[in-house]
């Protein structure tokens, strides 16, 4: 079946085939989703890489981190388990299609219709977008005849330290995470999927981003957080195939079958107090970080990815790297050895109007193979001293499925 290109169908080419139903066949540019070496080679232009929507593993998660993200996560409003599923199988169509860098699958051309494609995206390439779907513990209250096949992981996290959630702005039975490297791409892959699911979906909360914080994979500099600060230094890489198989995949015999090779996913809205921030001392805001504003070295040494030396003493006796600070408190050594990937944003929604401050902060996204790895660090960062400066408002977990094989739709993961 013909796919048609959103360049191609701009300039009048290939409009014929508008119409024509999505192949659900795996993409021919390149290898399948996040299994780590799947980057198509689709480059001749600037943004037309395609990174490859089937695999062992879903993309958008270990993928070298896109520039942008559109963060969308839904309540069903259905009782309906057939209509959940039908829902799960257009979208799969849809997805394929547009990190493709094709039309949404449908009518195009009718004059009397609405047509499938909404159309802010024509004439842009793939621009490298993920499409990435997660499911909430609420979705599996047996609404749906679901209940059987929920994690045994998937539940709500526990109160943690230095939260006021929102919970208008939280939880949802299902988020989808569309990462682009042009904003407008990331928005209308999410614009299109919301709408095909009108009347079976209705959005729950939203969340732009901009500038990631965070970098997956080693050929990626190091990234700044809204803190001024180089943000996830030891963030793990893709390339580091063990460490990624045992701290962010479930094993390929885990049940439920259908999160084999899939991951869980924490989102955390985590509101900066920019102005108290602006107005500390430089010695001040680098004890509370635990890294050199402006090489991003650990305290006390002179490169960047300088391991942390957690003994290290001043002259007076005093610790190099404060006891309170953020990156001795989240590290491996004071967790256990544990370890997440992250993949963060900055965000902004503007102004307080009452105030005149700044809303912004960081969108944080964590993948890992087990939630209470989550749990551990952030009950570990109780005593933050950059607590002082940041709130955690608004949260979600959700059971990211393994990848699709060829032919298979998100459907088949869980009916």
């Amino acid at each position: 079946m013909t796919r048609v290109s959103r360049r191609r169908f701009l300039g009048g080419i290939g409009a014929t085939g508008a119409g024509a139903a999505l192949a659900t066949t795996g993409l021919a540019a390149c290898g399948g989703g996040d299994d780590a070496a799947s980057s198509s080679t689709k480059t001749a232009t600037a943004g037309s890489e395609v990174i490859a929507f089937r695999g062992r593993h879903q993309a958008g998660i270990t993928t070298a981190t896109q520039d942008r993200l559109v963060f969308s996560a839904l309540d069903v409003v259905t009782d309906d388990p057939a209509a959940l599923a039908h829902l799960l199988e257009t979208w799969t169509a849809m997805a394929e299609a547009m990190t493709n860098g094709d039309l949404v699958p449908g009518n195009q051309g009718d004059l009397l219709g609405s047509p499938a494609d909404t159309g802010e995206a024509y004439g842009l390439p793939a621009s490298r977008l993920t499409i990435t779907i997660g499911f909430g513990p609420s979705l599996f209250d047996d609404r749906f005849g679901l209940a059987a096949k929920k994690p045994e992981r998937l539940h709500a996290l526990p109160p943690l330290p230095n939260e006021t959630l929102r919970p208008a702005i939280s939880d949802g039975d299902i988020c989808i995470q569309a990462c682009a490297d042009d904003p407008l791409v990331a928005y209308h892959a999410v614009r299109d999927l919301v709408r095909a699911g009108i009347g079976t979906t209705t959005h729950r909360w939203m969340q732009f981003g901009f500038g990631r914080t965070s970098s997956t994979s080693t050929s990626q500099a190091t990234a700044r957080n809204l803190l001024g600060f180089k943000d996830g230094t030891n963030n793990l890489k893709s390339e580091e195939r063990s460490e990624v198989d045992a701290f962010v995949w479930v094993d390929q015999d885990a049940d439920p079958a259908w999160m084999r090779g899939g991951s869980f996913l924490v989102a955390r809205k985590i509101a900066m107090f920019i102005e108290n921030w602006d107005h500390d001392s430089l010695g001040d805001q680098q004890n509370v970080i635990g890294r050199v504003k402006d090489t991003g070295a650990p305290l006390g040494e002179a490169s960047e990815f300088a391991p942390l030396d957690l003994k290290a003493t001043r002259d007076d006796g005093a610790l190099v790297i404060p006891a309170d600070a953020h990156v001795r408190l989240a590290s491996p050594e004071a967790n256990g050895g544990t370890k997440l990937l992250r993949r963060g944003y900055n965000y902004t929604d503007g102004v307080d109007q009452a105030q005149g401050n700044l809303q912004a902060g960081l969108f944080f996204l964590a993948y890992m193979n087990d939630p209470a790895h989550f749990v551990k660090i952030q009950q570990n960062l109780a005593t933050d001293g950059l607590n002082e400066y940041i709130r955690h408002i608004a949260s979600g977990i959700y059971a990211c499925p393994g990848g699709l094989a060829k032919g298979e739709t998100w459907k088949d993961k869980l009916f």
